[in-house]
């Protein structure tokens, strides 16, 4: 059961560049459209969608024709209506962002209230969506940014100390901000630079949660014995009907309760998504989500 939506607004994650560039292990069939997070009207429904009509404000986690463009078809249970408080810029940086920082901290890392969790890259769309959403779980919020704009915006959505991960030592300031102990949950964005730090940065039986990697590192297994700690990976794939159920259920209270607030960064033209690609990859910092518009 299939939604046509008039797309104002999609949102760019770094997935699209691996799998245009063929560097992804999905290869997808051509001609290929990029883009799942779009927002826009819906301009008409399949036979059978009862959830959303012609003329609703929505959002998508998923589409079938590809999000980069002024129309996509979506399946039913991938679009989601968006609340009147948040604009369509906001709508498109939903998607992937927070449904995979929800997989990453619920599903996979089995984060609980009052445990510490250290957001390795909290300043990008889903570093944000994860500063927000591990504050509204009741875990204590460290966060990493490249730049002073990009600590400023993950102190705002929501994390209690940041730390500028281009200063030589700053892992030793993470490790006193827990009194020595570590940290018991590490959402990673750039585990190909980070990882074998990572294993050292936590508590016993801590757990790293695999996001995003550019490439290969080496590790010691060792670090994981000495900690007893898990290195897990994300894939937002491999998410479960009901999951997503589960998930869109939380983002939707977070929605209502306003702590549900994505920070749009730089914003680009359609006709501009390959300077869009570019710097998603290329930037010194992240600052928010990339947005292409309609």
């Amino acid at each position: 059961m299939q939604v046509l939506i008039h797309v104002r607004a999609c949102g760019v994650n770094p997935v699209e560049t691996y799998i245009r560039s063929g560097s992804y292990a999905r290869k997808p069939t051509l001609p290929y459209t990029p883009g799942s997070d779009v927002a826009g009207v819906v301009d008409a429904v399949g036979e059978g969608v009862t959830a959303v009509k012609a003329g609703d404000r929505v959002f998508t986690t998923a589409t079938e024709s590809g999000g980069y463009a002024e129309y996509a078809v979506a399946v039913d249970d991938c679009v989601h209506k968006l609340p009147d408080a948040l604009d369509f810029t906001q709508g498109a940086a939903i998607g992937i962002p927070y449904f995979t920082a929800y997989r990453a901290l619920v599903h996979k890392a089995h984060a609980k209230a009052g445990e510490t969790v250290l957001i390795h890259g909290a300043s990008g769309g889903v570093g944000v969506a994860a500063c927000q959403l591990s504050r509204a779980l009741g875990l204590r919020v460290l966060g990493t940014a490249g730049t002073p704009e990009g600590m400023k915006l993950a102190l705002s959505g929501g994390a209690h100390l940041v730390f500028n991960h281009r200063e030589e030592g700053y892992t030793d300031k993470i490790m006193e901000a827990t009194e020595g102990w570590g940290v018991n949950v590490i959402v990673e964005m750039l585990s190909n630079v980070n990882l074998s730090k990572d294993l050292q940065l936590l508590a016993h039986g801590g757990r790293v949660t695999v996001v995003g990697s550019r490439g290969s590192i080496e590790i010691n297994p060792r670090d994981t014995m000495a900690k007893e700690s898990s290195i897990v990976g994300v894939a937002l794939f491999f998410s479960t009907p009901e999951e997503k159920k589960e998930c869109a259920s939380l983002l939707f209270a977070g929605m209502e309760a306003g702590w549900l607030r994505p920070v749009v960064g730089p914003q680009y033209p359609l006709e501009k998504a390959v300077q869009a690609h570019h710097d998603i990859m290329e930037s010194p910092g992240a600052a928010g989500k990339i947005v292409l518009t309609m």
